[in-house]
């Protein structure tokens, strides 16, 4: 359950940044209030994880999670450069996160 709720964090990490995006285009209280509970939903599952998961492990793939979402979404939703480059250093960023899950 514990993998479970860290994935779930991730994602809304991922919700919180592309509406922290959202947000400074369209300044309206519903970008806003989806940026909090996209956060504070973030935050909840990540410390129901970290009761179980070693917090290093957690925060890493949180954070892997939450960067290379972004990362997609911005490509996906606001146009952001979809250069190999940039994906190959989005495969790394998760494959590091799965790196430590593995030899943890």
């Amino acid at each position: 359950m514990a993998w479970i709720s860290l994935i779930l964090a991730g994602v809304f990490e991922m919700l919180g940044v592309a509406m922290i995006n959202k947000f400074h285009k369209d300044r309206n209280l519903k970008s806003l209030g989806l940026l909090v509970i996209g956060f504070g939903a973030s935050f909840v599952c990540l410390s129901y994880a970290m009761e179980t998961l070693p917090m290093g492990t957690a925060y890493a793939i949180w954070t892997g999670i939450g960067a290379s979402g972004g990362a997609v979404l911005g490509m996906l939703l606001y146009g952001e450069s979809k250069d190999w480059k940039r994906l190959v250093f989005i495969a790394m960023v998760l494959g590091a996160a799965i790196g430590l899950k593995l030899v943890s």
